[in-house]
């Protein structure tokens, strides 16, 4: 019911505003029409009664007032009223007896011009000028006289009454219809969104996996219904990564908690105190390890929300490739290479040190017995590579290392790797930084971890 109430409100709102812009356009033009059509009847009527003055002021210039009243009683139509003026005043010819009185209009204009006189702004619509009036001038042997028309607008007003009463009749009529159609028509183009809408209404957290209706029809609702199964996709996408996040830690954490419990339990037990010292450094190390994974976890879940803060100086890269390849060569683990020439970049000192940390592990993990790091410089960009000997990546896995708590070790057992978090931080740190880094396969047989980053201005 609520969604047919909103439903009916935007149709009648739809209704309204379209009988409205039709209202307003039919309203104008009409007024447009009767000018026109007023114009034309009227231009009409002055272009006869001009034609005719012509005519018979030609006749008075070549034969005076010669038989003027018979070719006048005989030639001209009903509509049409016709005096000759001589220069006194004096009306000498006239068409019919109607018009044998006072002259119809005191305008006397000279030889060969034409006048027209009292029509007023609207004749077809002031009833107080029946007659459109036209006056020529003309002479006979010096003499001058007037031919005066008068064309009666009686029938062009009779048309523009008739155009006005079917205009009055036909505008609600129309309004009408336009007002039904809208309604049909708006109903018809609502039914496709109220069904997206009942849909998206009925989608809870648990039915993520439910998609809206897409109209066959193409248009903008369709479009519309692609982008909010578009937007439910990310949505279930963004549940199931934020359940599997959840998860992973929840699992990562589970580990160390449980060997500290295991190693309370015993220092409890044990009356002497010496199972305590022999458990110390255990216990150190997995809290450190709980540490680690729930700064690593702030960090990605800061890079989520705000972004990576980086506090940017002048970093030499070389320096910090050093430290990690002196911490690497004192492990005694794996053949370390290098070829670190002089760079410098723009950064964070700390965070580029954990990607170079966080690369170094995850080669030494990897590797079957040699790492190599490698640091160049060209048009700007600093590159550093990462390589190890050991199985390499599947190219179909690529993308998915850098993806948080993924270890391409299907175990979860403390041996086969870290947290899985390292390469995901590794990704936004270098992305904060304006970087970028991928993987591929390394000559040295194994993968090869590439870093660019800008160097510094």
């Amino acid at each position: 019911m609520p969604g047919f109430v909103r439903r009916a409100g935007v149709r009648a709102r739809s209704t309204a505003a379209a009988l409205v812009v039709v209202a307003v356009a039919l309203a104008i033009g009409a007024a447009v029409l009767l000018l026109l059509l007023q114009r034309t009847l009227i231009t009409s009527v002055a272009d006869q009664a001009e034609s005719r003055a012509f005519d018979v002021a030609g006749q008075v210039a070549e034969e005076g007032e010669s038989g003027l009243a018979k070719e006048l009683v005989e030639n001209t139509r009903a509509t049409q009223l016709i005096q000759v003026v001589n220069a006194q005043g004096k009306v000498v010819a006239v068409s019919s007896q109607i018009a044998a009185g006072a002259p119809l209009t005191q305008t006397r204009p000279a030889a060969g011009q034409f006048v027209r006189d009292d029509v007023g702004e609207m004749p077809l619509l002031d009833d107080d000028s029946p007659y459109l009036i036209v006056a020529r001038g003309t002479e006979f042997h010096g003499a001058r006289y007037t031919v005066i028309v008068a064309s009666s607008v009686e029938t062009q007003r009779d048309t523009i009454t008739t155009v006005t009463t079917y205009l009055l009749i036909g505008f609600p009529l129309l309004l009408a219809l336009v007002g039904v159609a809208t309604w049909v028509l708006v109903g018809r183009a609502l039914r496709p969104v109220e069904r997206i809408r009942s849909r998206v209404h009925g989608i809870g957290v648990g039915q993520l996996a439910d998609r809206v209706p897409v109209p066959a029809a193409g248009d903008e609702i369709a479009r519309l219904a692609v982008t909010m199964n578009e937007m439910l996709d990310r949505l279930q996408s963004g549940q199931e990564t934020q359940r599997r996040f959840v998860a992973d830690a929840s699992h990562e954490l589970r580990s160390p908690i449980a060997s500290l419990m295991a190693a309370l339990d015993v220092v409890e037990a044990d009356e002497t105190g010496q199972s305590a010292r022999e458990l110390h450094q255990v216990m150190q190390a997995e809290t450190e390890r709980m540490r680690r994974l729930v700064e690593d976890l702030l960090l990605l879940a800061k890079a989520d929300d705000t972004g990576l803060r980086i506090q940017r100086t002048d970093v030499d890269l070389d320096d910090l490739v050093g430290i990690e390849l002196r911490r690497l060569r004192a492990a005694n683990g794996v053949a370390v290479e290098a070829v670190v020439p002089p760079v410098r970049v723009s950064g964070d000192a700390a965070k580029l040190s954990q990607v170079l940390r966080n690369l170094a592990d995850n080669a030494v993990q990897a590797a079957h017995g040699k790492v190599r790091f490698t640091l160049s410089e060209e048009a700007g960009t600093a590159t550093v590579t990462v390589e190890d000997d050991g199985d390499g990546i599947p190219p179909e896995e690529r993308s998915r290392v850098f993806e948080r708590f993924v270890r391409l070790d299907a175990s979860r057992a403390r041996g086969s790797g870290g947290s899985g978090l390292g390469l995901a931080i590794v990704r936004e740190v270098v992305r904060g930084h304006g970087g970028t880094v991928e993987v591929s396969e390394s000559p040295l047989g194994g993968a090869r971890f590439v870093v660019r980053l800008p160097v510094a201005g």
